[in-house]
């Protein structure tokens, strides 16, 4: 098969890639997918999240890869579920959209990649954006993407929000200005004013359903990518796994790798792309010595404070539970609302652990149940959670192969606070966390705090505690930097440095990790990617 553009990868940026890629009726788009067709009634229920992310007892549209041991959360293996579907991470999340500060961006062209600043980027969320409360200066409302107000937010999630503003946090009605300091509701990634009114809307749903049709669009699902092929130093096609038989798809301009940010680094590497070091010694040959291939990988590392509540509405485990829950699936089948249609994390915050510091340095997630080990440690009864995470680490990981064999997993490792920096971020996070649970308004709903945390805790402590319970909150990036420094993989076009016909496109070439979730950055990457393809086409 021959095709003009073969993406690697249907997640976020594939599926927005194949979407607009695909408008010139004149290119032909083949997109080469993992896992299946990403449109199930668990991806389509927002709650449907609780049976995808732990990844057990069965893994569901889920790579559910973990770490290597990390000798700073006391040689724990963490956890890492990526989305295995089309929509990827997106099918699996917990909806919510953020963009983070202007100041990411800034500093992003401040090292060298030009075009990538707020205000360059802010036309590409726009452009992807069909957001609910309508279009301004800072949102579309007739994009792809549907963002919505909560369908159904529970009390309990308002009253988080009254505690922050007890402690001075000021209200943020919108947390997508460029400007996030504050304690407010998120918007997501939800259907609103249509008949799949409550729907998850991932990356597939928004982008990819609705052209499936076209004559120059294919799509392969559970077709595992293998290796890119050369010419020389062009790409010029994909080997690919279709159960038992080896395939190959051909691109005529370019081959666009979409694996995120454990993805994209294993297939280079696979293909012989990057430190020769990493490669040749699982027998591989060598196409091109790139050692920033795999280097840089930044997460948020993220601690959970918990408590039992014997409020009742909100998610609960046991028999008054299972009752409302069934209430809520009929309510959410017939209107798109009811607690079916949460992301969860309703509530949240972007806070200073340091009035001196420029932007806020954590990101809080107030969830309406009690989160344990990433949903995979269930407690009976009611109860409620607040994340807490360092936005931007000083720690720095790294993706590297473990095997010469391309379905296994790759090596992963966060380094997870190898820098004493973001354990002192941690630590104050934490605490300032713990005085808005602790606040007046959530007097009513406190029962039982968990995890040990009390009242009279040292510094020692809450250190034992960050590094005993914390794990990631679900934001690798920056594995195959943008940049044109040693250590960049692709310059600001997204091409491979040093290689033909080949670019990378998704969280992977983030030089550094935005203040926030990372699911609409991505998006906005391949949105203006899309429009940087089609220009060195027309040229």
């Amino acid at each position: 098969m021959e095709f003009d553009y073969v993406i690697v990868g249907g997640g976020s940026a594939g599926s927005t890639l194949a979407a607009r890629l695909s408008e010139d009726k004149d290119a032909s788009v083949c997109l080469l997918e993992a896992g299946g067709d990403g449109n199930g009634i668990l991806v389509r229920a927002p709650a449907g999240v609780v049976a995808m992310l732990p990844g057990q007892p069965v893994k569901i549209n889920n790579w559910a890869f973990q770490t290597v041991p990390q000798p700073g959360l006391k040689g724990r293996k963490g956890y890492q579920p990526r989305g295995k579907a089309l929509g990827g991470s997106s099918a699996i999340n917990a909806m919510l959209y953020v963009r983070g500060q202007s100041q990411d961006y800034d500093g992003w062209a401040d090292k060298g990649c030009d075009g990538w600043d707020w205000n360059s980027v802010l036309p590409y969320f726009k452009k992807s954006e069909n957001n609910e409360r309508g279009g301004d200066d800072m949102h579309g409302n007739d994009g792809p993407l549907h963002v919505s107000n909560q369908r159904e937010m529970r009390p309990i999630t308002q009253a988080f929000i009254q505690a922050g503003e007890e402690l001075q946090h000021r209200r943020r009605e919108d947390f997508n200005t460029g400007d996030n300091e504050g304690v407010g509701t998120y918007q997501v990634t939800q259907f609103h004013g249509s008949e799949k009114n409550g729907e998850r809307c991932s990356a597939a749903a928004a982008y990819l359903f609705p052209v499936m049709g076209r004559p120059n669009l294919t799509v392969l699902t559970k077709v595992h990518a293998t290796r890119i092929l050369f010419d020389g130093k062009r790409a010029t096609s994909v080997a690919y796994r279709a159960g038992k038989a080896e395939k190959s798809v051909t691109a005529r301009r370019e081959v666009l790798v979409c694996g995120g940010a454990f993805g994209s680094p294993q297939l280079l590497q696979l293909s012989g792309v990057g430190r020769a070091d990493d490669i040749r010694r699982h027998g591989i040959d060598m196409i091109h010595d790139l050692p920033g291939v795999g280097q840089n990988l930044q997460d948020h590392l993220d601690l959970v404070l918990g408590y039992k509540t014997k409020d009742t509405d909100n998610f609960g485990l046991g028999l008054t539970g299972t009752v409302n829950l069934l209430r809520h699936i009929v309510k959410w089948a017939r209107s798109g609302k009811s607690m079916i249609a949460t992301p969860f994390a309703e509530g949240g915050a972007f806070l200073k652990t340091d009035a001196g510091l420029d932007r806020p340095d954590i990101q809080l997630h107030f969830v309406i149940s009690v989160v344990d080990d990433h949903a995979r440690k269930l407690h009976l009864g009611y109860g409620y959670s607040c994340h807490i995470c360092k936005l931007r680490p000083e720690s720095r990981g790294e993706v590297f192969l473990q095997s010469a064999d391309p379905t296994a997993p790759p090596g992963i490792d966060p380094k997870y606070l190898s820098d004493p920096r973001d354990l002192e971020t941690m630590i104050e996070g934490a605490k300032m966390t713990r005085a808005i649970l602790q606040a007046p308004a959530m007097a009513k709903y406190r029962h039982k705090e968990l995890f040990g945390v009390h009242d009279n805790m040292t510094d020692d402590d809450w250190e034992a505690l960050v590094r005993s319970r914390s794990d990631t909150i679900y934001h690798p990036v920056g594995t195959c930097k943008m940049g044109n420094d040693d250590m960049a993989v692709v310059d600001p076009t997204l091409k491979v440095h040093g290689l033909e016909g080949l670019r990378v496109i998704d969280a992977s070439v983030m030089p550094t990790l935005v203040s926030g979730n990372t699911n609409a950055p991505t998006i906005m990457i391949a949105e203006k990617a899309a429009d940087m393809i089609k220009a060195d086409a027309a040229a």
